[in-house]
């Protein structure tokens, strides 16, 4: 078997996979970069109409501080405080690492970085760099990393973490069908969220996930059924948030017969109310159980069961507008964002062009004209707020195995708008200076070629096809709309196929899926509590435990600069 050593290795080449390799490497930790594809991932391929980073405040006179984005991302519920302390205090750091690695966050004319407000966020401190802000940020980090000499295995499936005395001890990979295998004393998990679980999805086709890793590791998952679902367009799959909500696009459903419906004013009698309710999905574009009875999130169940119930296809239409609309009876909030921004004229495309013109381009760059096509869009899976449960440092339940970006369970329940891009860099940033300070053991190399030998891999031709088909089991009764006997049906079918099955990608999707039914199949309520489920030789078990609170160390500076001295930042 080729082996290669390394004291630590990425999984993963989104942004949070490449800043941890730049962090390690300026750290003096000889890393390597495994990946399954240097072009896929959903960090390179995906956005929205505005894809938003979230951070501190640093324009304006409105007062902000760490401790107060710290209890904001607590407050979104099941988030422990030690995790969100790190991601507020790290955050200008990190967002300004970002800034002079050139990812063109706009500034003002005297170098402000202007906020504008999001979705759970209190305060304005939302920026963008456009519709491709993850994209920007992964090539402007693959940039570094390749200036650093980090080595990067491309092309490099990543099968199962080997570990030795209840710690990591390498990484087993397909290359091809030749297995390869990765001696290293730590690994960070930058491998996204799960994102081939579900069949309506808005993740990027090329990107399918490896949770199942941690999963079969060992190590503690938690807050698996806390995802992000929202419109979003099915081809080419892309968040319809923000401004393609808020310039009051027509919906149009089509039925088999090919006749048109607009179906969204067969539910309000007033018109302008369901409108103004279009509008607020844009900046409350996720799901949320609370708006779906008479807030936003109305729109989504309406979308959801024109193509469930009723079997039709639903579209976006930008040529015209849903009736004739006279901006003034819009809600206040609707009517006074339009008219700031000027676009209280004309038609939906020509309202987008005033606002937000990237937002066309990006469609057009993907072979759809908005000025002339319609836009067929589903209630789709976006993100997962939960996952691979951490530590401070992103250290999870396994010795030596770390987990950052998607992968990592941080985000909890509400989260704000565009705070996962930032405990992706958080999160890497920590797990670095960790593991610079704290290495584990190089074991042998006789004793790790046998233990990397003991697990046998087989392909199956018919992977996909039973992908395929647990996907859409998943979409079906386990997504936005759920019912919990269902799950436990599902749940029990998924544990049997898992018996037999075989092939690393289909048992990474059956294990991550097992995984999310066994969290649904207890509803968890309790933000002030986390749920966490772990496989053991018993199977799936499920604990829920007290969320660790926002620490309140020493601050005073002369006790917190004699430690640093003493130990650094790890202590």
């Amino acid at each position: 078997m080729k082996m290669y050593t390394y004291d630590a290795i990425v999984i993963g080449t989104g942004a949070a996979g490449y800043n941890a390799a730049c962090r390690l490497k300026q750290l003096g930790v000889e890393a390597a970069v495994v990946t399954e594809g240097v072009n896929c991932g959903t960090s390179r391929n995906t956005g929205s109409d505005k894809q938003t980073y979230y951070k501190l405040g640093l324009s304006g006179d409105r007062p902000d501080s760490v401790r107060s984005m710290a209890q904001n991302l607590f407050d979104g519920g099941c988030v422990d405080g030690d995790n969100a302390l790190c991601e507020a205090a790290l955050s200008a750091r990190c967002f300004l690492n970002l800034c002079e690695l050139g990812v063109p966050f706009p500034t003002n004319r005297y170098g402000e970085y202007i906020g504008y407000k999001t979705d759970h966020d209190p305060y304005e401190r939302a920026t963008s760099a456009g519709p491709l802000t993850s994209k920007f940020m992964t090539e402007a980090l693959q940039k570094k990393a390749e200036s650093l000499g980090v080595e990067i295995f491309d092309g490099y499936k990543a099968v199962k973490i080997l570990k030795a005395n209840d710690r990591v001890c390498g990484l087993l990979c397909l290359k091809g069908e030749e297995p390869v295998a990765f001696r290293c004393r730590d690994i960070i998990m930058a491998t996204g969220g799960p994102a081939g679980i579900y069949a309506d999805s808005v993740y990027p086709k090329c990107h399918m996930g490896s949770t199942g890793l941690g999963i079969a590791a060992g190590a503690k998952m938690q807050s698996l059924a806390l995802w992000q679902y929202g419109l979003a367009s099915v081809d080419p799959r892309w968040n319809v948030s923000g401004t393609y909500m808020q310039v009051l696009p027509r919906f149009v459903s089509i039925d088999k017969d090919g006749c048109e419906h607009d179906f969204l004013w067969d539910y309000f009698d007033d018109k302008y109310q369901g409108l103004s309710l279009v509008f607020l999905k844009g900046y409350q574009w996720p799901f949320d159980p609370k708006k779906a009875e008479k807030g936003s999130s109305l729109i989504d169940m309406l979308v959801y069961r024109e193509c469930v119930d009723r079997g039709r296809k639903v579209y976006l239409d930008f040529t015209k507008n849903p009736f004739d609309i006279t901006f003034s009876k819009l809600s206040q909030e609707a009517f006074d964002y339009l008219d700031k921004a000027g676009a209280t004229f004309g038609t939906p495309i020509e309202r987008l062009a005033k606002m937000n013109a990237p937002a066309i381009e990006l469609y057009k760059s993907k072979g759809v004209d908005l000025h002339s096509e319609y836009l067929q869009i589903a209630l789709c899976a976006q993100h997962c707020n939960g996952g691979v449960g951490v530590d401070l440092w992103w250290q999870t339940s396994v010795k030596g195995l770390f987990a950052v970006g998607e992968c990592a369970g941080t985000h909890g329940i509400s989260r704000p708008g565009g705070s996962a891009l930032n405990a992706g860099q958080v999160g890497s940033v920590r797990a670095a200076q960790y593991i610079s300070q704290h290495p584990g053991v190089l074991i042998d190399e006789k004793e790790f070629l046998t233990i990397a030998s003991e697990t046998k891999i087989k392909t199956d031709s018919n992977a996909q096809l039973h992908i395929q088909a647990a996907q859409r089991r998943m979409s079906d009764h386990a997504a936005a709309v759920r019912d919990t006997e269902k799950i436990k049906q599902i749940l029990e079918q998924t544990i049997e196929q898992l018996k037999t099955a075989a092939d690393p990608a289909l048992r990474d999707v059956l294990l991550t899926q097992a995984a999310v039914l066994t969290a649904m199949s207890e509803p968890h309520t309790d933000p002030g509590t986390v749920q966490e489920v772990v496989m053991t030789d018993k199977g799936f078990e499920i604990n829920v435990r007290e969320v660790r609170p926002i620490p309140q160390d020493d601050a005073f500076f002369e006790n917190v600069w004699r430690s640093f001295r003493q130990n650094g930042n790890i202590y």
